[in-house]
């Protein structure tokens, strides 16, 4: 009967009491399965505290609890087990209801450790990670030395930590916090160690506490910071004049000397989306300046640059590129704007198209805080519908936008103004031609046509026309500037209108066809008064030299010149031409007779006569001679015996 009572009640939907035992048995150990274990967590601060300043220690449960007592140890390394073990701080041995403690006068590096209890019934936790706080102060019990001997160090170099100490065992351990997490490890787990010293070499970016453990102490702890340094290229001015120079700046976060920088042109890359780069001339070795200037800049480009150094050789990343902006368009890619203006409403479409030597092109875009930043379909290759692209309201609204080719080309670059704003500025976004006329007008959003509007170059009132649009009929340079107009109190935004100039006909050769002519002219009355010179040199070379010397006889002229006359007309005439004499007049006061001689003017020499005397004589140069020959010193052989002619 009980049997079928029982089996009645749990058809019924009453279990028996067996069936209640085991399903309290089974929802307790559930119970006891899935209940959280409580868990302390460690903070210290500081963790790089000054000599013999004061550290808190502060120790949170989870889950949290009115009844906690919180012990607080010293965690000492624990080179058998490669761990540590805990003792108890004084003042810690009952505990303390707060969740902090104050330690003084920390002078070194030490490890630290919590964990709570508590009675009714009686539980502690388990200890918490151990947490540390490092002291760059090495001491003799233990010390750590890093080689090189500076905090930070590039990616691939190796930096060498030795572990010093009065223990003959040893370890050098690191820390490393990254993001919210903190992660505590051996040397040895990721670098190699070689007896006392640990070899470290990062590919990467890497920052890490480093610190020896020798015996039972901590030895002074070393920050290393590995890092590939990092090149920032600036550009100034990034919308320069057509033909003007661009200075191109590099800097990187290593100030060491040694550098040496390199430049390049950025041109687009079809492969990785990007840009390969192209070394400048005059690049090619690297400057020892951190500046380059470009000269003649006429259309859109993009630059780049990066640095290096020999002993470890070593070179930066390169920089991200920047850009130069022309507004001035080339056969090879230029970009249109449609509409044909600078501000646009945001609820309007700007289609953007790109045109020249290439089938494939991408539309890029740099907003105002200076990042490169893509149009979603637009800055992929193949991407476009065609050549064009439609710009939406974007984050940032104003932009300058520019096409580049599958081919390399950069277009000309336009600013394009997306705002909220209930009135705007109607003004070409393209350069305006000089002696060109244009027209500028206010537009209000969901008005086609406006009045008494009052327009605005560089914020000087210039008009207030009751037609609501400037009118320009032709355009000089002093035209290009800042504009804006104003309606019903309402001002637009002020946009730039850029006036181009016009390469009159030969205006541009007019300069070196100048330098040229004066030049020319120049060498001319050069060479003019050069040849007088030499005309009037020649006149002179055929006169005849006489040289009189005091003779206290003046009786033996006369035979003298008659004998000279009877010489010169018996050469015959080839001679003529070749020949100059000198008559030579002198007393000899010893020998009491006159001497006679020739002198040759072609430069013949003679050898010298016994008993010959020669005398100076300084001429013009004959026809024959030439002009350094005429400032010579020319000397006639005077000879003594029967007078003849001397050939």
């Amino acid at each position: 009967m009980s049997d079928t009572s029982s089996e009645l009640d749990v058809r019924m939907g009453h279990p028996s009491p067996s069936v209640l035992a085991v399903l309290c048995l089974i929802s307790l150990l559930g119970c006891v399965k899935t209940r959280a274990e409580p868990k302390p967590f460690l903070t210290v601060s500081p963790s790089w505290p000054t000599q013999g300043a004061s550290v808190t220690l502060s120790c949170e449960v989870k889950p949290s609890s009115s009844e906690w007592r919180i012990f607080w140890y010293k965690a000492v390394p624990d080179l058998r087990n490669k761990n540590y073990r805990y003792e108890l701080l004084n003042g810690s041995i009952h505990g303390t209801k707060e969740n902090s403690f104050i330690i003084t006068g920390q002078k070194h590096s030490a490890g630290f450790a919590c964990r709570a209890g508590r009675e009714n019934p009686e539980i502690s936790t388990s200890y918490s990670e151990p947490k540390f706080v490092w002291s760059a102060d090495a001491r003799p019990a233990a010390s750590l030395t890093a080689s090189p001997d500076r905090e930070k160090h590039f990616t691939s170099q190796n930096v060498s930590l030795k572990c010093d100490g009065k223990s003959t065992d040893g370890r050098i351990r690191y820390y490393r916090q990254i993001n919210t997490q903190s992660y505590l490890y051996d040397c040895s787990t990721w670098w190699t160690v070689n007896e006392s010293s640990c070899i470290v070499n990062s590919p990467s970016d890497y920052q890490a506490v480093y610190w020896c453990e020798s015996g039972s102490e901590f030895s002074n702890a070393v920050n290393l910071t590995i890092y590939k340094p990092k090149s920032v290229l600036t550009v100034s001015p990034s919308w320069p004049t057509p033909g003007a120079s661009v200075t191109l700046r590099c800097n990187h976060d290593d100030q060491s000397p040694g550098w040496r920088f390199y430049w390049y042109k950025a041109v687009p890359h079809k492969t990785d989306h990007g840009y390969r780069h192209e070394l400048l001339p005059g690049s090619i070795s690297g400057t020892v300046q951190d500046s380059f200037i470009i000269h003649e800049q006429n259309h859109t480009s993009g630059y780049s640059c990066r640095a290096g150094r020999r002993n470890p050789e070593l070179f930066t990343d390169y920089s991200e590129p920047k850009f130069v902006w022309s507004a001035v368009s080339h056969p090879a890619a230029s970009l249109s704007v449609s509409p044909d203006r600078e501000q646009h409403f945001t609820s309007e479409s700007v289609t953007l198209n790109c045109g020249g030597n290439s089938a494939e092109w991408r539309v890029m875009r740099v907003s105002p805080s200076g990042h490169l930043t893509q149009i979603p379909k637009c800055s992929h290759w193949g991407k476009m519908s065609g050549s064009s692209c439609i710009v939406k309201y974007q984050s940032n609204p104003k932009s300058v936008f520019w096409c580049e080719s599958g081919s390399g080309e950069f277009s000309n670059a336009a600013n394009v103004t997306l705002h909220t704003r209930d009135l705007l500025l109607v003004s070409p976004v393209h350069p305006v031609t000089e002696g060109a006329s244009v027209t500028l007008s206010c537009r209000m959003r969901g008005e086609n046509k406006l009045s008494n509007v009052t327009f605005y170059h560089n914020d000087k009132l210039i008009q207030h026309d009751s037609t609501g649009e400037l009118n320009i009929s032709a355009v000089s340079q002093s035209d290009e500037g800042f504009y804006k107009c104003e309606h019903s109190g309402n001002v637009s935004p002020q946009s730039w209108m850029a006036v181009e100039g016009v390469s009159k006909p030969g205006s541009s050769s007019f300069p070196v066809l100048l330098v040229l002519g004066v030049v020319c002219g120049s060498v001319f009355v050069i060479l003019l008064l050069l040849l007088c010179g030499f005309r009037l040199s020649q006149g002179s070379s055929h006169r005849v030299i006489q040289s009189e010397i005091a003779d206290q006889r003046s009786s033996i002229d006369q035979p003298l010149n008659q004998t000279n006359e009877r010489s010169s007309s018996s050469h015959d005439e080839d001679e003529a031409g070749d020949v100059t004499y000198a008559h030579i007049k002198f007393k000899n006061a010893k020998r009491g007779r006159v001497q006679h001689s020739t002198l040759d003017m072609k430069g013949r020499t003679h050898d010298p006569e016994e008993g010959a005397v020669y005398s100076d004589v300084r001429t013009a140069a004959a026809e024959a001679l030439s002009a350094a020959a005429a400032d010579a010193a020319l000397y006639s052989e005077v000879r003594k015996g029967p007078k003849k002619r001397v050939s």
